[in-house]
């Protein structure tokens, strides 16, 4: 759904006027519009709750019913509004045009709400009827922890009844499949103010999860020619400023750990890691190309504001790899990776939104490594090796990596966000930085190139996607509550069902024994909430007629059966 830029712009103007009919000492920061709607940054004299919500959007529709203009108008005092007061002098200085838009009263002209605003509104506050506030949240002043926290209201406007219908339809689809509301249910993770915001804990299921996934991922990458390494999780400094991530990566490192006089960094990447093994020793031509991979943990520093759940941490696990290759081999280098990719996420039946082709800014040379013709030649091997394979993608300028241009693969999680699971990337500097070489047929050395490759991404934001798109109903080979067995009596069916138990349990299954003394509905709702596959319910008749009595997750019927064939038909 694409909401109307300019009805939620005015909308947030609304917003802003309502919360200061209401509380007028409050100070407002900003209110632009968002994909889907809108939000306003504000400074209560007190804090406020949901409550407040419904008056405020009561006070919007009263405000939206007196036909106002939404026009252009002249400046006002900002003396009482620090935030506005701010960007003010700060486009000043910077040689802006300062602009103001008012709602006015087309009887006299009079504006009842004026804003500091660059303008992009509709012609009439009358035309916002369709809208709702959304939620509270706490968002820094121009998002630096520094700096006081403010109170973000978030909205939604639309042009008609049914697309906002339809629109919080969809939120309440969305608040289903949110991975974090899943994942507690299922109790895959969790996190503790005592392990550190943005670490997250793998609770027993999710560990098993977790365990088969990687499992799989294992055999598919030595099918695939990867051979696996392990490597520290901290690097020297010295390591990270040849690389370059200590100049370009360094707001999203870590600290440095001084520790026995050297400085030790907690890595965010793996690749100077594996440059260091390919450079151990020599490398010879025939040797080539050497594919490294590693489940690798890895750590960045995220601000606190953006951690969210297992899409967004500070400590992870990503699966690695990195291709050490002759030029003539890139072609099919990147083939073979591609093909691995695809295959992993088809396995899952992951959801691709779009593949994009990710190049640098030319224009920034900070960010950029300065070196037109290793860009060049980089870029130009990707977007011939995507049109060779014939796939759909799109070219996005600035969201290379600081070293070369790279092959994403964008999903959107349940709440909108696009974030990258899978990706490819060319790289002509590390190997320059690094020095390495390998040996030609003619004694030559030679430079090699770099293939980075993410199979699925990070561990944490895949099993968050997983757990979204499949809303925790999860392939049964991967399923961490492949069968819970519930007898009905504690006294009387125990011993039946830890029998069958103990015999799906030598067949590989992941097995749930529910023997608390509890009561049968209960227990077969908590199996329903934890998504497990199958219920083998064992009460007087199943003991009496040596069978099981199953229902799978999702369905009402139950089937009674022998053990033996449930293993033939669902194993």
């Amino acid at each position: 759904m694409k909401a109307n830029k300019q009805l939620n712009h005015s909308s947030a103007h609304l917003l802003a006027a309502a919360v200061l009919k209401l509380f007028p000492n409050t100070k407002l920061a900003i209110g632009p519009s968002i994909e889907e709607g809108f939000y306003y940054d504000f400074e209560f004299e007190n804090p406020i709750t949901d409550a407040d919500l419904v008056k405020i959007e009561r006070q919007m529709k009263k405000i939206a019913s007196g036909g106002y203009k939404i026009e252009k108008t002249n400046s006002i005092n900002l003396a009482n509004q620090p935030y506005k007061l701010e960007l003010k002098n700060e486009f000043e200085k910077d040689g802006k045009e300062i602009t103001y838009y008012g709602m006015i009263n087309p009887s006299n002209g009079e504006s009842i709400f004026t804003d500091l605003c660059a303008g992009g509104h509709i012609d009439s506050i009358s035309s916002i009827k369709n809208f709702k506030l959304l939620s509270l949240a706490g968002a820094y002043w121009r998002g630096d922890s520094n700096n006081i926290q403010l109170t973000r209201i978030y909205g939604t406007s639309w042009e008609t009844k049914e697309e906002l219908d339809a629109y919080m339809k969809l939120l309440a689809d969305r608040k289903e499949r949110d991975h974090r509301k899943i994942g507690k249910d299922m109790n895959i993770f969790m996190f503790s103010h005592l392990t550190g915001q943005g670490f997250p804990i793998w609770l027993e299921d999710g560990t098993i999860v977790k365990n088969k996934i990687q499992s799989y991922l294992r055999e598919a990458e030595k099918r695939y020619g990867f051979r696996e390494v392990q490597t520290p999780s901290f690097g020297s400094e010295e390591l990270y400023k040849t690389s370059g991530h200590l100049d370009h990566y360094k707001d999203d490192m870590f600290p440095t750990l001084v520790v026995d006089n050297e400085r030790l960094v907690m890595r965010p990447m793996t690749c100077p890691h594996h440059v260091i093994i390919y450079s151990d020793k020599r490398r010879s031509y025939k040797e080539l190309p050497i594919r490294m991979s590693e489940h690798a943990k890895l750590y960045r520093y995220e601000k606190s504001g953006a951690l969210n759940g297992l899409e967004r941490v500070r400590s992870m696990e990503l699966t690695d790899s990195h291709i050490f290759a002759r030029r003539d081999q890139i072609s099919n280098e990147f083939k073979n990776a591609y093909a691995l990719i695809q295959e992993v996420l088809k396995k899952f039946n992951i959801k691709i939104d779009y593949i994009s082709l990710s190049l640098r800014d030319p224009k920034e040379k900070d960010k950029f490594y300065d070196n037109d013709e290793m860009w060049n030649d980089a870029e130009n091997q990707l977007r011939n090796f995507l049109n060779e394979i014939k796939v759909e993608y799109k070219e996005v300028i600035g969201e290379a990596a600081f070293y070369g241009p790279k092959i994403d693969i964008q999903v959107k999680t349940a709440l909108g966000h696009e974030i990258t699971m899978s990706t490819l990337q060319l790289d002509f500097l590390l190997p320059e930085k690094f020095n390495i070489t390998y040996i030609d047929d003619n004694d030559n050395r030679i430079r090699p190139v770099i293939i980075h490759r993410g199979l699925i991404g990070t561990y944490e934001r895949f099993i968050a996607i997983l757990l979204e798109q499949t809303k925790g109903d999860l392939p049964f080979w991967i399923s961490p509550r492949q069968v819970t067995i519930i007898p009905i009596s504690h006294d009387e069916h125990l011993e039946y069902a830890t029998k069958i138990a103990k015999k799906l349990e030598n067949e590989g299954l992941s097995v749930k024994l529910d023997d608390r003394n509890e009561r049968l509905a209960k227990k077969i709702r908590e199996a329903q909430k934890s998504k497990t596959k199958f219920q083998i319910v064992i009460g007087d008749k199943e003991i009496e007629n040596n069978n099981i009595n199953v229902r799978a997750y999702g369905s009402d019927k139950q089937t009674a059966m022998k053990l033996e064939d449930f293993i033939k038909i669902y194993i």
